[in-house]
């Protein structure tokens, strides 16, 4: 389980493809690298990943086919920045929202404009979906945990903080990149109590 509070960039140090549709990471990282082990989760632009092997400053991990099909991953390469984001000890602050690193999909971000202080981002999802977003809701766009800010049709905006513009990939991505998008748990776990009580009574 995650926060959506990204807790640092880090940067892939090597890409191994293993066959056509699978590659092993190595990303180089300095605050997730501390207390890491092996079989540890850890958030890589939002998808859940598990720790093979580390050193002192990089860690590795295995991106399966199901991953490469439905995540941004695959437009990865050498030298790419990921958002970073260590699986949420029960011991600590939680300050996003439920995150299970389980992406539903990806957006394509068709405008970006300055506001002010702030960086607002229209992102175009799948209609499937859209029935997960709601004004004010939560939604994890990149491995960060945002509100929604705007819903209309297949798009819904969000608006970034001069902090998450600086601190996150996000701040570095343009129209027409493609985001990892998470939908709010709660929302996917009221849809499907709502079907199946619906499903009972048909």
């Amino acid at each position: 389980m995650f926060t959506g509070i990204i807790e640092e960039m880090g940067i892939v140090k090597s890409m191994e493809h293993v066959s056509d549709q699978a590659f092993k990471l190595e990303i180089r990282s300095g605050k997730v690298i501390s207390g890491i082990n092996t079989g540890d989760s850890i958030a890589v632009n939002g998808v859940c990943l598990t720790v093979t092997d580390f050193n002192s400053e990089s860690f590795q991990v295995d991106a399966m086919p199901e991953t490469i099909q439905s995540t941004s991953l695959s437009a990865l390469e050498t030298g790419s920045k990921v958002n970073l984001e260590r699986s949420m000890a029960a011991n600590g602050r939680f300050g996003g929202h439920f995150v299970s690193g389980h992406v539903d999909g990806t957006g394509e971000i068709i405008r970006k404009e300055r506001q002010e202080n702030a960086v607002y981002y229209d992102i175009e999802i799948d209609n499937g979906l859209t029935s997960f977003f709601i004004k004010k809701g939560s939604a994890a766009v990149d491995g960060i945990s945002l509100t929604v800010f705007h819903v209309e049709g297949n798009t819904f905006t969000i608006s970034l903080i001069p902090h998450t513009v600086s601190e996150t990939i996000l701040g570095e991505k343009n129209q027409g990149d493609i985001v990892n998008i998470e939908c709010d748990m709660l929302a996917k776990y009221m849809q499907q109590m709502l079907e199946q009580q619906q499903n009972s009574e048909n």
